[in-house]
């Protein structure tokens, strides 16, 4: 383990969703306080949709006005495709906790990914800064290692810049991802792990002598927390 870096092991799904939601709750309570305005980057995938229902049961526009909600990846589709990391977490519910001009949503279905991932980082940095850093990352792992839409062995692992289009193995392949380098930048990133089948990859993730690195495990702030949220099950 590095420093600042720790496992908290949850016993169920519901567990996972309740404490996530928790910490959720108390970064924005922290970055409203401190600084007036908290930004958050939301995961795709479908074991956050828990986390996601039970922050939009606990809070809403007045908990999080100055919050803004960002995507960490996004499936090049529609958004009302069922690929869509967009419309997960909009039927979720979560989104009614934002002002409509505070969700920045990447535009998946926009034929050409690589404009769409400047006009996202542009977007991106008009609101953070020329090195946008966000108060908190959402993140899940995939069975490969993968973390947003960063492949293992994939060109978009070395992207420079703040946002890249990835390529996944399986279709969509075309994928919008927030980079290594925006995950460095972070103040802190939060892992969200549940499944069995995640057990192989979550052990090579916090074991630094695996080469080469898994994404999952090169993704790491340089001046922030990361903590593994973790059901019990994956650890067995």
């Amino acid at each position: 383990m590095r420093p600042r870096e720790s496992v908290h092991p949850v016993a169920s799904a519901d567990d996972l969703a309740r404490a996530g939601a928790e910490i959720v709750l108390a970064h924005a309570r922290a970055a409203l306080d401190t600084r007036g305005t908290f930004h958050l980057a939301l995961a795709g995938g479908s074991t956050p949709r828990g986390l996601y229902r039970e922050l939009a049961r606990r809070a809403d526009a007045s908990t999080l006005a100055g919050a803004h909600a960002w995507f960490g990846d996004e499936r090049c589709v529609a958004p009302e495709h069922a690929d869509s990391n967009y419309r997960m977490v909009s039927e979720s519910g979560i989104l009614a906790c934002f002002h409509a001009r505070q969700v920045h949503r990447m535009r998946g279905e926009t034929p050409d990914p690589e404009a769409e991932a400047a006009r996202y980082e542009r977007e991106l940095c008009a609101e953070l800064g020329p090195v946008p850093r966000l108060d908190l990352v959402l993140l899940g792992l995939g069975p490969d290692g993968h973390t947003l839409s960063l492949f293992p062995g994939t060109p978009a692992l070395e992207a420079e810049g703040w946002v890249t289009v990835g390529r996944a193995p399986l279709p969509p392949v075309a994928r919008l991802s927030l980079t290594l380098a925006t995950l460095e930048q972070a103040r802190a990133l939060v892992f969200l792990v549940s499944g069995s089948d995640k057990a192989p990859a979550l052990a090579a993730a916090l074991d630094d002598s695996v080469t080469p690195a898994l994404p999952a495990r090169r993704a790491r702030p340089l001046d922030g927390t990361l903590l593994w949220m973790v059901e019990c099950r994956p650890c067995g």
